[in-house]
């Protein structure tokens, strides 16, 4: 092997490693960092009011679900991101494959909102929308609730819910 080729070969090699790295992340699923720091406070906040909708009907009650959080998060900033309510976003955007990536057990729902300014009024838009009460008052095990704020249009609050099994 000349030595031109050697630096040549390494350079191509970097580049489609540079280049698939960057695809990779370009996929939805890989927006959130579990860890980066986000609050849970809105799980801890929705999680009673919640329960307390569950238990008058002789539901059983919801608990916390890791998965389902970090789930939450992710949607709460894509949506945020994107600037647009929405539980589909970007090309080949798919629920299931979102809920798997974060380990979701199934089956799992997903409530999204935006604008409300505190977690009781997000959890109240959804208990006064028939298809979000439905998923809220479903066979559901686990729960996960986050909020993102898109800066760019004036700090507005996009509210995500997982339910999962």
């Amino acid at each position: 092997m000349s030595n031109i080729t050697l630096p040549r070969r390494r350079l191509i090699l970097m580049s489609a490693g540079l280049l698939t790295a960057a695809i990779a992340g370009c996929r939805s699923t890989d927006i959130l960092n579990p860890d980066d720091g986000q609050s849970r406070a809105e799980t801890t906040a929705a999680l009673p009011m919640v329960n307390r909708l569950r238990q008058s009907r002789s539901l059983s009650s919801l608990s916390r679900s890791r998965p389902a959080e970090v789930a939450a998060i992710a949607q709460a900033k894509r949506m945020a991101r994107a600037g647009e309510m929405s539980h589909l976003i970007g090309f080949n955007d798919s629920f299931g494959a979102r809920m798997k990536g974060h380990g979701v057990p199934l089956p799992a729902a997903e409530n999204i909102a935006a604008g409300q300014d505190s977690v009781e009024r997000a959890v109240q838009a959804w208990i006064d929308s028939k298809r979000h009460l439905d998923n809220m008052l479903g066979g559901f095990n686990g729960l996960g609730v986050a909020v993102a704020w898109d800066s760019s249009s004036g700090n507005r609050p996009y509210w995500a819910m997982v339910l999962s099994a």
